[in-house]
């Protein structure tokens, strides 16, 4: 990949860049503390964004058709399937449940809005001691189009369980809703979220997961389909000894807003977390955000951490956005530091692959296979590997140049 250094393409954060633990902290940190960042399952008690804040400010709020401001009403509902490894328990709850909620608050008035609004909601239970053999797939259809409808999902793996989740997102229309991941002590949680929507569906999603203690939560977050997918994930170290690696792979087409906030909360000491998210972008007005804070509380001694973010643009008029963050409250850990890089597409590399006879569209292909093959080798499920490369090859398709 080359990277641009000219800020007058309106890329954002050109240049790679990456701090140990003892460099001080990003000058992008945000201007308030993380840790002290507000939480409520009342929509009313946040104001309605109007676009300048810190929090929404690269989200176009006219394409969310109202879910930040109330206007949205549900006309529809989400229909969720799970298949897969019969070891997960799936059962279909109220409000009421009190179980709901134990992997984190909404921070944001669409979030809110989603917990206010949904009538029901879907568990997903791995039990204690229970070794799932297989990947559990939960499909997710959209209401349709024109529709709107707010879900809840909570997939829970109980004290030294093991599971493999798809989480599959399809269909079309306006679609907010939360996703809690509880990963209680010493289990082993990997979760695949895919969304695959089709052009015209929006949709704003919180991912609230929560660590126990020696948990060990990987998650893929795979982001293709859409009008506007907006993506919050927060990962919560509820006890020490925690690991979590979190991957995204994302590829924006014309007019696509592809949008991924993340916030790692590291509060207790000994645990660990690593970020990589890559991108590509191709079309005119393709724009992508990855926004991602690293908090590094004081209790948190011994943290080890580590995010990187990078983007391939392979056509003019697509726009990336990449801002990294670390707020660091000790100095008593292992390691932090971050990375981010936007650069075009690298025609050295494409003339050398065509100078050995391979043809331009094959050569495009192998190149951004090689971008995004540090993340496509650690999928575990062949069925969704081969789906996001033939998703790949089928993007690349699309532009002949």
């Amino acid at each position: 990949m080359t990277e641009s250094t000219v800020e007058k393409s309106g890329l954002h954060g050109l240049e790679e860049h990456s701090h140990g633990a003892d460099s001080g902290l990003d000058q992008q940190r945000p201007q308030e503390s993380r840790g002290h960042r507000f939480t409520s399952y009342d929509v009313n008690a946040f104001e309605v964004p109007g676009g300048r804040e810190e929090d929404w400010r690269f989200t176009p709020m006219k394409r969310l058709h109202g879910l930040h401001d109330g206007s949205a009403a549900a006309t529809g509902s989400l229909r969720v399937e799970v298949s897969g490894d019969s070891a997960a328990r799936v059962e279909t709850v109220g409000r009421d449940d009190q179980r709901l909620g134990a992997g984190g608050a909404p921070s944001d008035r669409v979030a809110a809005q989603s917990w206010s609004s949904f009538t029901e909601a879907t568990v997903v239970t791995i039990g204690k001691d229970t070794q799932a053999s297989d990947p559990i797939t939960i499909t997710v259809h959209g209401p349709g189009k024109g529709e709107t409808a707010y879900g809840h999902l909570q997939v829970r793996a109980e004290p030294l369980s093991e599971a493999v989740v798809v989480l599959d997102y399809r269909g079309s229309g306006v679609i907010g809703d939360n996703v809690e991941m509880v990963v209680e002590d010493s289990a082993r949680l990997s979760v695949i979220t895919i969304h695959d929507f089709a052009d015209d569906t929006t949709q704003v999603s919180s991912e609230h997961a929560h660590l126990g203690r020696d948990s060990v939560f990987r998650h893929l977050a795979v982001t293709l389909g859409g009008d506007l997918v907006r993506v919050n994930t927060k990962v919560t170290f509820g006890d020490r000894g925690g690991d979590a690696d979190v991957l995204g792979v994302y590829f924006a087409d014309s007019g696509q807003h592809l949008e991924h906030r993340l916030l790692m909360d590291h509060a207790q000491p000994n645990c660990r977390s690593n970020v990589t998210y890559k991108g590509a972008l191709q079309g005119d007005s393709a724009r992508s955000v990855w926004i991602g804070d690293v908090l590094i509380q004081a209790a948190a001694e011994g943290t080890d951490t580590f995010e990187l973010n990078r983007n391939l643009v392979l056509t003019e008029g697509a726009r990336a956005d990449s801002v990294p963050n670390l707020e660091i409250e000790t100095g008593e850990i292992a390691g932090a530091g971050h990375a981010s890089a936007i650069g075009r597409f690298d025609d050295e590399q494409l003339f050398y692959l065509q100078a050995r006879g391979i043809p331009y569209d094959q050569a495009r292909r192998l190149v951004v296979r090689g971008f995004f093959g540090e993340i496509l080798q650690k999928i575990t499920v062949p069925e969704v590997r081969e789906r996001l490369e033939a998703a790949i090859d089928e993007e690349l398709a699309a532009v002949g140049t």
